[in-house]
Order: structure tokens, then sequence, then C-alpha cells
């Protein structure tokens, strides 16, 4: 079915961060080399927490241009094409501006994004070629080959235009 990328990613902080080493997911270690967690945030909504996010990459370092990764673990249950929808909502809103875009991007989200109940993970990656792919529980949905996209997508959560700058300067470990 669908997927619930709405707005965030779960796991643990790994050395340097101040906090103690975890697991790092087994997609994340294929694409990611020496991956670790950079930083990690709970997105909340009003009084609803929506999902817990774990930004990973290499040496717990984030570049836009290096692969890495964004795990979210949802704490609610969400329609993946509800999930697709306000992902196309949250680009716009950073200015991009272009209806093909919107529309294939849309298409290609809700043909990816599962639906998704409490507790379940998917994890976006970026590949050294701009390809993102998306996982759900560990188990592969399939990529997005436009290496826009994956800075469009991304930016939602990374990006300094996002409408959640406490969220991003958390995940990035900023002050």
């Amino acid at each position: 079915m669908k997927l619930a990328w709405t707005t965030g990613l779960l796991y643990s902080l790994a050395a340097g961060t101040g906090m103690a080493n975890e697991v790092i997911p087994e997609p994340v270690q294929a694409v990611v080399q020496e991956a670790k967690v950079v930083g990690k945030a709970r997105y909340s909504y009003l009084f609803w927490d929506i999902y817990d996010a774990h930004l990973f990459a290499s040496q717990g370092k984030w570049l836009a241009d290096r692969p890495f990764a964004l795990s979210l673990t949802y704490l609610r249950d969400f329609d993946g094409s509800d999930i697709a929808s306000r992902s196309i909502k949250e680009m716009r809103e950073q200015g991009l501006d272009n209806a093909e875009l919107h529309s294939r991007w849309l298409q290609q989200m809700e043909a990816l994004f599962p639906d998704v109940v409490a507790q379940d993970t998917i994890v976006g990656l970026v590949t050294e070629n701009r390809v993102t792919r998306f996982y759900h529980n560990g188990e592969w949905l399939g990529d997005v080959e436009d290496p826009a996209f994956a800075t469009w997508f991304f930016n939602i959560w990374l990006g300094p235009n996002t409408s959640e700058p406490e969220f991003r300067a958390e995940l990035l470990q900023q002050e």
C-alpha cells in the first residue's frame, strides 16, 4: 500500500553524541559506510506524538551530498497516501513550484508508501548516486531514482526552510 513519511526517525545515538551506541538498521549499514546516529528527535503535533526520527550518516557527520538515512518510527497509525500527500505539501511550502514533479512524485510515493501502524518504521536512504530507497520494517519498498527528489524530500526534515526548525536542529545536533 502506501508509506507514512509525513515529517521525522528512531534508533539511538552513537558514540560522540553523548549517548549510547545502538544497532544500526541493516539497510543503513549496507549503504552508509561507518554509519552512526547524527541526531534524533520526536515530532509532535499539538498534543499528539507522531513519530521518532533518527538521522544516520557516515561517522555520525551528515553532509547533504553524501549517503545518509532517515528513520521514522511511527507512534500512531497513518494511511500511506496521507503521508505522500503531506510530503508534497511540505515540498511546496519549501518552494517546489512544479506541477509535473508534484504529480509524478506523489504517484511514486503513493505506490511505495504503505499504511503504517504504531511502532512501524520507515527508513529512507540516499545512495552515493542520489537514488532514494525506502524500507518498511526492514523490507525494501522500492526506489525513486530522481536525484532532485532526494533533495526535496529530505529537505522536509533537514533543509534550511523546513517547517520544523527545532526538529531539524535536534536531528543535525545543532544549537
